[in-house]
């Protein structure tokens, strides 16, 4: 199918992008992977669209010795590719590659899939457990939301209707970090069926445990955490698998059963046996 009629402009300056936000039905595309197949279905019917794509600010680095902002704009290509500085000991790397294909990686963009919130994104639980922070302009200002308080269902955020998502800013690890990602997929190229992330990061305190792709937003897993915190594993790990029993009490036991696998295999991935 075609997508039904729509104006489109290709905005240069962020300031361009957010006064076209001012029009009723307007939507922004960035890369375009979970937009373009939704118009081409006329899921989605926009009046305006407003492409991204040309707007160096979304395309900006900018950190210090605790933090790396990363614009919204880098592609999961780029981040896989190292051209995105890694400040995550390695696992942002990691993560974009597993990212469905390469052509998909070559046009999405980091800050549109957290924009789209998908739940079962993989960025969406990554920069969860990594405790990031989003830096949003609308024509009211600037404000920053912290990742755990961004998404509120699925699909479904803060973000206000004429505002943009700038950057990431995303922890400095240490050397000596600890991470962990498991992504349970019927086949390359899938949205995950089950997350399971793990960072542990003594020297910057961070400890963190998330259950993702829950169908809502991702799962802190606050009582794993804190045993990891103490450097209990065993307990860590048994107390993960309490929490997913506990709080997916609702869903299927397959369901419960492949989010507990996920963590658990993070659990491994980190090095925390």
């Amino acid at each position: 199918m075609k997508p039904a009629a729509f104006d489109l402009t290709l905005a240069t300056s962020l300031d361009q992008a957010l006064s076209m936000l001012a029009g009723e039905g307007t939507k922004l595309v960035s890369g375009g992977c979970s937009l373009g197949p939704m118009l081409n279905l006329r899921l989605a019917r926009p009046a305006a669209l407003v492409d991204l794509r040309r707007v160096s600010e979304l395309r900006t680095l900018e950190g210090s010795a605790t933090h790396l902002d990363i614009g919204a704009g880098w592609t999961h290509a780029e981040i896989e590719d190292g051209v995105v500085p890694d400040v995550t000991a390695g696992l942002m790397r990691r993560v974009a590659h597993g990212i469905a294909y390469r052509a998909v990686r070559n046009r999405g963009t980091i800050g549109g899939s957290i924009a789209h919130a998908d739940p079962a994104a993989d960025w969406i639980s990554t920069m969860t457990v990594l405790d990031a922070t989003l830096l949003i302009r609308g024509r009211a200002g600037a404000r920053a939301c912290a990742m755990a308080d961004f998404m509120l269902a699925a699909y479904t955020t803060t973000l206000g209707a004429d505002e943009i998502i700038t950057a990431i800013r995303v922890p400095v690890l240490s050397a000596g970090a600890k991470t962990g990602y498991h992504k349970v997929c019927r086949k390359t190229g899938e949205f995950a069926q089950a997350i399971g992330a793990v960072v542990v990061d003594a020297e910057r305190g961070l400890t963190r445990v998330v259950a993702g792709a829950v169908e809502a937003p991702p799962l802190v897993l606050a009582g794993a955490g804190e045993r990891l915190k103490a450097g209990d594993i065993a307990g860590a790990r048994a107390a993960a698998q309490d929490e997913i029993e506990a709080v997916l009490a609702g869903h299927p036991e397959a369901f419960r059963a492949l989010h507990q696998v996920a963590v658990d295999r993070a659990f491994s991935d980190a090095g925390l046996a």
